[in-house]
C-alpha cells in the first residue's frame, strides 16, 4: 500500500487512538491539513499556537489519554513552546506536530526555519526530526508510547514538507522498544517491607501525595492507603483531587499557600510518605527544615525525582498505583489493630491546629472579596465542576477554596505558573468532557493573556464558564510588592483593562457582571445554567491577599496569616 507521509501520519494517529487534534494550519502542513479534513478526527482551530498546546493539555488531563496537536513551522513552531514547557513541568502526556521547511532547505534560513527540536530540546520529554518518510510511522508511535509511559511528559515531531509529500509503501509500525528507555514500574518488595515497618511504628504519620498519582490512576489506593493506615494525607496543588477534600483525613494543600494544620504536621510528623511528588520549592520552604523530624518515605515512577531536593530514608521507585496496591496488599488488620489508639494524641493535636486557624476572610455587604466569589461557585456546583485556572491569586482562591473529591477536576498550570493557561485549557477540558460544566477561574491580568480562545469556544459551541476575580491589579506581584516592598506597586496596575461584558458579547458569548457580595449567587447561577461560553465579571476588593503565605526562603511553617 503506497501511501504520502501525510496519509501516514492520520493513519498512525487513528492508530493510537487519537480523536482530538488542536491546531492552526499553515504552509507547511498544508498537506496535512488536506489529509485531515478526510478522516473522523476531529480539528479544533485555536487562535493562537500556544492556547493549541493549553488545549491538548487540558484535554489530555481532563480525560487521561495523549493530547495532539498541530501547528505550521517557524512562527507556529515558537509560540507553542511555552505550552510545551508547562506541559513538561507538570508531567502532561502530550504529543507537539510541528511543520518544517524541506529537508535541503534546513540550515538556510529559508523562510519562517526555526530549530524547534533545538529550542524544545530542554523542556521536551523526547523530541524528533523526521528525516525520512520511511522512518515516520515507527517515530510517531514510539512518540505516544514515551509521552504515555512512565513519568509523562511532552513529546514534538518535527516534519520536513518533502516528508510530509514523499509516498512510500506502508508498513504498520513495529511494537516499540527502547533500549535505553525502559520506566520501573513494579517496586522492590524489599523496601514496602521497609515501609509497612516503618507505618506500623509511626505515631504522627502523614502522607503528601502530588500530580503523579493523578497521573498514574491510583487515588482509589491511596484513599485505601490512608484509610487503612489512618493515616492524614495533604497534597501539593497539583494532587487536588489525589484525595476527598471531604474526608476527615483530609490536611488540605501544603507549601506556601498551604494550611495552617498541614504545614504544622509536616514539622512535626515522625513518618512523610511522599507520592509521585518532586518536593518543588513552593511546598518546601527552607530544605534544611522541611519534615525536620520524620523519615521520609518517596515512592516516584522517576528515579531522578527522589533525592533530588529532600534527602530521604527509603526510596522506592516504582508506578504509584501498583505500589499502593501493593502496600494496601501487605497491611492486614493484625497489624494495624493498635494504630488508632497509638496516634489518637496526633490527632488531638492536628484537630487544635485545624480549630486555632482556619482559611477565613470577612465579607462585608459592600466589596466582594475574592474568596466568597470560589466558595459560591463551590457551593453552587456541588463541588462537579471541573475547575481550569489562570495563574496568581485567583490559582490560589480556587485551589484553597474549592474542594476536590475527584482527580482530573482541578487543571492547572503549577510548575511552570503560565499565565493564559486557563481558558485554553478550559476549552480542551470541555471537548474531552462535554457534558460536564467547566469554569475557568481567571485574574483580569492572565485572562487577557488568552482571551482570543473565546472565539474558539463559541465557533465550537464549547459552553466554557470564565468567572474573572477582577481586582484590577496584576494581583500575586501586587502582594509581594505590599508585603516586601513597601508597597511600590510598580507596574501592576490594570487601570485600562477592557469590559469583560462588552468583549464577551463581541466575541458572541455571554457577558455579565457583579458588583455587589448581593449580586455574585444571582450572576454565578443566571452564569453556570446558560449553555453558551460566559465570561463573568466580578469586580473584587483591590488590595485583598492570599494567607496563609510562606514568605520566600522561610520554613513553611513562619506564615503569615493575615
Amino acid at each position: 500500500m503506497k501511501l504520502t507521509g501525510a496519509q501516514i501520519l492520520m493513519k498512525v494517529l487513528k492508530e493510537e487512538g487519537a480523536d482530538t487534534i488542536f491546531g492552526y494550519p499553515g504552509g507547511a502542513v498544508i498537506d496535512i491539513y488536506d489529509e485531515l479534513v478526510k478522516t473522523d478526527i476531529r480539528h479544533i482551530l485555536v487562535r493562537h499556537e500556544q492556547g493549541a498546546v493549553h488545549a491538548a493539555d487540558g484535554y489530555a488531563r481532563a480525560s487521561g489519554k495523549v493530547g495532539v496537536c498541530l501547528v505550521t513551522s517557524g512562527p507556529g513552531a515558537t509560540n507553542t513552546v511555552t505550552g510545551i514547557a508547562s506541559a513538561y513541568m507538570d508531567s502532561i502526556p502530550l504529543v507537539v506536530i510541528t511543520g518544517q521547511v524541506p529537508s535541503h532547505l534546513i540550515g538556510n534560513d529559508a523562510f519562517q526555519e526555526v530549530d524547534i527540536v533545538g529550542i524544545t530540546r530542554p523542556c521536551t520529554k523526547h523530541n524528533y526530526l523526521v528525516q525520512s518518510v520511511e522512518e515516520l510511522a515507527q517515530v510517531i508511535k514510539e512518540a505516544f508510547y514515551i509521552a504515555r509511559s512512565g513519568r509523562p511528559g511532552p513529546v514534538l515531531v518535527d516534519l520536513p514538507k518533502d516528508v510530509i509529500n514523499s509516498i512510500t509503501s506502508y508498513h504498520a509500525p513495529k511494537k516499540v522498544k527502547l533500549r535505553s528507555y525502559n520506566p520501573t514500574y513494579n517496586p522492590n518488595m524489599k523496601q514496602l517491607h521497609k515501609v509497612i515497618e516503618l507505618v506500623k511504628m509511626a505515631r504522627r504519620p502523614m502522607i503528601f501525595a502530588g500530580g503523579g498519582v493523578i497521573l498514574a490512576k491510583a487515588h482509589k489506593e491511596l484513599t485505601e492507603f490512608a484509610r487503612k493506615a489512618q493515616i492524614p494525607v495533604t497534597t501539593s496543588l497539583m494532587g487536588l483531587g489525589a484525595f476527598p477534600a471531604t474526608d476527615p483525613l483530609w490536611l488540605g494543600m501544603i507549601g506556601m499557600h498551604g494550611t495552617y494544620r498541614s504545614n504544622k504536621c509536616t514539622a512535626a510528623c515522625d513518618l512523610l510518605i511522599a507520592v509521585g511528588v518532586r518536593f518543588d520549592d513552593r511546598v518546601t520552604g527552607r530544605t534544611d527544615t522541611f519534615a525536620a523530624q520524620a523519615q521520609i518515605v518517596h515512592i516516584d515512577i522517576d528515579p531522578t525525582s527522589i533525592r533530588k531536593n529532600i534527602p530521604v530514608s527509603i526510596p522506592v521507585v516504582g508506578d504509584c498505583k501498583i505500589t499502593l496496591g501493593h502496600i494496601n496488599h501487605l497491611l492486614n488488620d493484625e497489624d494495624l489493630g493498635n494504630l488508632s489508639e497509638k496516634r489518637s494524641g496526633w490527632f488531638a493535636q492536628i484537630a487544635g491546629w485545624k480549630a486555632k486557624t482556619q482559611l477565613a476572610y470577612a465579607q462585608g455587604s459592600d466589596i466582594i472579596k475574592p474568596q466568597f466569589v470560589v466558595e459560591k461557585l463551590y457551593q453552587l456546583t456541588d463541588g462537579e465542576a471541573i475547575i481550569t485556572t489562570e495563574v496568581g491569586q485567583n490559582q490560589m482562591w480556587a485551589a484553597q477554596y474549592y474542594h476536590f473529591n475527584d482527580p482530573g477536576h482541578f487543571i492547572t498550570s503549577g510548575g511552570l505558573g503560565a499565565m493564559g493557561f486557563g481558558l485554553p485549557a478550559a476549552i480542551g477540558a470541555q471537548v474531552a468532557c462535554p457534558d460536564k460544566l467547566v469554569v475557568d477561574v481567571a485574574g483580569d491580568g492572565s485572562i487577557q493573556m488568552n482571551i482570543q480562545e473565546m472565539a474558539t469556544a463559541v465557533q465550537y459551541g464549547l459552553p466554557v464558564k470564565v468567572v474573572i476575580l477582577n481586582n484590577g491589579y496584576l494581583g500575586m506581584v501586587r502582594q509581594w510588592q505590599e508585603l516586601f516592598y513597601n508597597k511600590c506597586y510598580a507596574c501592576t496596575g490594570m487601570e485600562h483593562a477592557p469590559d469583560f461584558v462588552k468583549l464577551a458579547e463581541a466575541y458572541g458569548a455571554v457577558g455579565m457582571r457583579a458588583t455587589r457580595p448581593d449580586e455574585v449567587e444571582k450572576v454565578l447561577s443566571r452564569g453556570l445554567s446558560v449553555k453558551k461560553p460566559v465570561i463573568m465579571d466580578f469586580v473584587v476588593e483591590k488590595e485583598e491577599s492570599v494567607y496563609p503565605m510562606v514568605p520566600a526562603g522561610k520554613p513553611i511553617t513562619e506564615m503569615l496569616l493575615v
